[in-house]
């Protein structure tokens, strides 16, 4: 319990510069509207609230690498919501610090998670060219595979089914309140992440 307080106080301290880091992501592409500002207390309430599912991870497999991937994130989540672009200053951070730490964190796993990170991120590939997939994902993919690996490969079995199935729900709830229709595109950042991590505290 203290781990998960600790990690929501976390969370909301850095709320405001999530905000920020936000506003400087989220652009449009060019013709397109400008992104509706991140409120303070949204950005808050979605920081405490990874904060907290951090904290309630600690001392699992792959910790310092979930911390990372939860702090860029938790970003380009927000931005991929707003404006459905996944930056690749963003993307390419987060492959960059999670493969440090895994060198340094989680060196008897590191052939899985290389091999998961292949394994994701050509498949992204593939299904970018194939289905309405953006290549941002498939540039956030290989992170994530590699964090889902720490634990097996259950668990990247398990991060990929609970993304698909988030925004499989997600578009029918749009659907039925008519928020969307069959055509609009749907940011699907958000749901791999969220997805990654219900299946790293799943198993951790």
């Amino acid at each position: 319990m203290i781990a998960i307080l600790g990690g929501a106080a976390v969370g909301l301290a850095l709320a405001p510069g999530v905000r920020r880091a936000v506003g400087r992501y989220a652009v449009p592409y060019e013709g397109e509207p400008a992104a509706r500002p991140l409120s303070l207390p949204v950005a808050a309430l979605v920081s405490a609230a990874t904060g907290a599912a951090v904290g309630a991870g600690y001392g699992s497999a792959g910790w310092p690498v979930l911390v990372w991937v939860a702090l860029l994130g938790l970003v380009l989540g927000l931005v991929d919501a707003s404006v459905h672009r996944l930056p690749d200053p963003l993307t390419a951070a987060l492959a960059a610090g999670a493969a440090a730490l895994l060198l340094m964190t989680e060196r008897q796993s590191l052939l899985r998670c290389l091999l998961a990170a292949l394994a994701l991120g050509l498949g992204f590939a593939l299904l970018a060219l194939l289905a309405p997939i953006g290549l941002g994902d498939a540039k956030l993919a290989p992170s994530l595979g590699a964090l889902l690996a720490v634990t097996g490969w259950g668990t990247v079995l398990a991060g990929l089914a609970y993304a698909f199935l988030l925004a499989g729900l997600w578009a029918v709830a749009l659907l039925l309140t008519r928020r969307a229709g069959r055509q609009d595109a749907l940011a699907f950042g958000p749901f791999l992440l969220l997805g990654t991590l219900l299946a790293v505290l799943a198993t951790g």
